[in-house]
């Protein structure tokens, strides 16, 4: 409340109407000494108005704010020029890992699972990182490692045993190489991690799903773990089967994830359209359609998002910013600068909205100047004073 104050002290000592110094647009005069003169013609009661050339024209909303202030507190303007603007449909969404960046980590013997402590969802590993180890130990049928492990150990002394009974000609050259075959395949089935099995990852990436919980019993190959490389992403929109016909002409899509107020556009990450479908999908009454793009390090597989679907251009439309939008009752408003050191709240009336930019479909003209950027401040220099009357813009 402090900080408000304090603006709008600000602002009453460096703002002021319009007007207090003589300003107008056209011509320039100075009425100085006619008013003195009339003023001892006619009195002190005497009161006389000047026509500067449209003294009927209200100008209720004109707010003054010096150049120099403006640049100092931000103001940042843009003009309003008709360009392409493409039809929008705001839909529900979500963001995934791209089918193509992503693996799954499986169980390689049955047992017990017990997760390494450092492993969680969101953990980055690297190809042959172990994330959990499996254990059969106190379960009945035991161990199937550590018995795999005491095969090892006993074809190893048949090996050894039949060694030298084979360089002395004792043993035949067909039993030794079947006692040596038994040792190789002893020593395949051994994991060679002690007790138990371990499992690992095959790529770099995040670990974006454990599929498991710690201490569960798993089957050999039961997935544990899904990992994203976190490279690639894809944008699945769910278009209302009602809008169905916009479908084909749908040519890319903007979205703000839902922990974000930020809109993000895939053209900007080299985002493409995937293929759709015509047919309806898991989700009822809606039109899955699927974009890829690349992460920015932002965006979050699994979070779910407002996604604009942008469709095909409609030319000469006028567009603003949609920071250029203010809502005061209801009533949509935007700040537009009449000169150098005057703006105006103008009503208008707006129209889609791909999430970053916002049609305006009465309201402005074209080439007329919005405040984008420092808005606030021209809020406060709202309140500071009215334009009076006689002011006018050619």
């Amino acid at each position: 409340m402090l900080k408000k104050i304090f603006y709008a002290a600000a602002f009453m000592l460096l703002t002021f109407s319009c007007t207090e110094k003589g300003h107008h647009h056209g011509e320039n005069e100075d009425h100085s000494e006619h008013e003195t003169h009339e003023a001892h013609e006619h009195g002190p009661e005497h009161k006389h108005d000047h026509d500067h050339g449209e003294t009927s024209e209200s100008h209720t909303g004109e707010i003054k704010l010096e150049p120099e202030r403006a640049e100092q507190f931000g103001v940042g303007i843009t003009k309003a020029e008709p360009s392409d603007f493409a039809s929008v449909i705001k839909v529900s969404g979500k963001v995934e890992s791209a089918q193509d960046d992503r693996s799954v980590i499986s169980a390689t013997s049955s047992g017990t699972i017990s997760f390494a402590p450092s492993v969680t969802e969101g953990t980055r590993v690297s190809p042959g990182m172990r994330i959990a180890s499996i254990t059969a130990k106190g379960i009945a049928g035991g161990d199937p490692n550590e018995a795999a492990r005491v095969a090892l150990d006993a074809a190893k002394q048949e090996l050894d045993r039949a060694t030298p009974l084979h360089a002395d000609g004792i043993i035949s050259t067909r039993d030794y190489n079947m006692i040596k075959l038994e040792y190789e395949r002893a020593r395949a089935a051994y994991s060679g991690s002690g007790s138990g099995s371990a499992a690992v990852s095959r790529q770099n990436g995040v670990i974006t799903r454990l599929l498991v919980k710690q201490g569960e019993y798993v089957e050999t190959g039961r997935p544990i773990a899904e990992v994203s490389g976190n490279t690639r992403l894809t944008l699945r929109a769910d278009l209302p089967e009602k809008y169905a016909s916009f479908y084909p002409t749908v040519v890319s899509a903007n979205f703000r994830p839902s922990y974000s107020d930020e809109v993000v556009t895939l053209k900007d990450l080299n985002g493409k359209m995937l293929s759709g479908s015509t047919v309806v999908a898991d989700r009822a009454g809606y039109l899955p359609v699927y974009f890829s793009f690349d992460n920015n390090g932002k965006a979050v597989p699994g979070a779910f998002a407002e996604v604009y679907l942008v469709g095909t251009p409609r030319h000469n439309v006028i567009s603003v910013p949609a920071e250029a939008i203010s809502e005061q009752q209801g009533t949509l408003f935007v700040y537009v600068r009449l000169d150098e050191e005057c703006y105006e709240k103008r009503p208008v009336i707006t129209g889609q909205s791909d999430g970053v930019n916002v049609e305006i479909v009465s309201g402005l003209n074209p080439g007329e100047d919005v405040v984008t950027a420092g808005m606030t401040f021209v809020k406060l220099a709202e309140t500071t004073g009215v334009v009076p009357e006689g002011h006018h813009h050619h």
